[in-house]
């Protein structure tokens, strides 16, 4: 079975978490760690830096530090949000708006964890959760036969 992917308006990346692009002028730990060994190491002998400036400037170092950390894990909390509520669209019946600008229609068979967002498996087609317009109950399954009695 081939499954195609519908690309629209937003596009699909590859899985993963999503990491921005370093803007030309972002500074990273290490850099940071540069500039104040290299400020310390080049100071007026005869007006040194003070303990309160070092202190300030560490605590600015840790303080990156920590929020570089809590990013990473706020990123990494979201994709496993994104993976739970995309599981969850298994059994529901969903509408998107094709390529051709056309509303289809259709139950979700399966999850693609492989683009990001995570894509819903409608027939044949992957549509990533972002492409998604409406959201329906999930679908009816057939009942199961009432069990015989032998002894009737």
């Amino acid at each position: 079975m081939t499954i195609s992917t519908v690309a629209g308006a937003y596009g699909t990346t590859p899985a993963g978490p999503a990491q921005p692009a370093p803007g030309p002028n972002a500074l990273g730990k290490d850099d940071f760690l540069k500039l104040l060994v290299t400020s310390l190491r080049y100071q007026d002998p005869s007006e040194p830096m003070s303990t309160s400036e070092l202190m300030a400037q560490t605590t600015q170092l840790s303080t990156m530090e920590q929020l570089t950390a809590l990013t990473s894990l706020s990123q990494d909390a979201f994709h496993l949000q994104m993976r739970t509520s995309a599981a969850q669209l298994v059994g529901r019946e969903v509408s998107y708006v094709d390529n051709e600008g056309e509303s289809v229609t259709g139950v979700v068979s399966a999850v693609d964890f492989t683009t990001a967002p995570p894509g819903a498996v409608v027939g044949d087609v992957v549509v990533p959760m972002n492409l998604l317009t409406t959201l329906g109950a999930a679908s009816a399954t057939p009942a199961a036969p009432a069990p015989t009695d032998p002894a009737a």
